[in-house]
């Protein structure tokens, strides 16, 4: 057996190791949200203090995208528990911002909205790691579409369209089921080029890093999955 041979295993045993852990930081992220949601939209004085105070909504808002650009630019000179204490303050925050979505939609139609998109990111993830196509066309044309699906929908808050709601709608779940496939691609090539010599704390703060890419993409295919799945109260 050649050196080369005997290598494989291990390499498959970190690459196996390193999804798995990315896997793992993004189900605490999700639970973490979903205890949260829960636990606003439970109490009446939560909901209250945010649907009257649109001003903190949007504070949250804004927050929750400046721990998002602030952990991916900056992570680099973080410590692993600085970078963990973000993803779960973010995590968090997201909870509360969606905890709007028990008042608007009914539990059942929530967890039927969740499954499917767990089915689905399940099936696109799986399809990401596993294709031996190159993705990068695929991310990038995502991408792009992703920056003019945002603009739309900023605009849209003052139209107020139908039509542009549910085109927003449908593209919105083309993106990120795109992005699911693409991101998993990534983190699979990330998990090939870690190295031996790699700090504990380098480690943690990829697979952090890699995590927030894929909850990223199972919230927001959710969100727009709910908008079609979704009864309102």
């Amino acid at each position: 057996m050649s050196v080369h041979e005997m290598a494989m295993p291990t390499v498959v045993l970190h690459e196996r190791t390193f999804v798995s852990k990315v896997y793992g930081w993004m189900a605490i992220a999700l639970v973490i949200t979903a205890f949260v949601a829960m636990a606003v939209a439970s109490s009446e004085a939560a909901a209250k203090l945010i649907l009257a105070n649109r001003g903190l909504f949007y504070g949250l808002l804004i927050g929750e995208v400046v721990l998002v650009i602030a952990l991916t630019a900056a992570i680099g000179r973080m410590s692993a528990t600085t970078a963990t204490v973000v993803f779960v303050i973010y995590a968090a925050a997201n909870g509360v911002t969606l905890s709007l979505i028990f008042l608007v939609f009914t539990a059942e139609s929530i967890a039927s909205t969740f499954f499917v998109t767990g089915g689905t990111f399940g099936a696109m993830s799986l399809y990401g790691y596993t294709t031996k196509r190159d993705l990068t066309s695929i991310g990038n044309l995502c991408f792009m579409a992703l920056i003019g699906l945002i603009i739309a929908s900023l605009v849209n808050l003052f139209l107020m369209n139908p039509m542009l709601y549910w085109v927003t709608t449908y593209v919105g779940i083309l993106i990120f089921v795109g992005l699911t496939a693409y991101d998993t691609q990534i983190i699979k090539r990330w998990s090939r080029e870690l190295s031996d010599s790699m700090s504990e704390q380098e480690y943690i703060k990829i697979s952090i890093l890699g995590a927030l890419k894929l909850y990223l993409d199972f919230i927001n295919l959710f969100l727009f999955l709910l908008r079609i799945l979704g009864r309102r109260r």
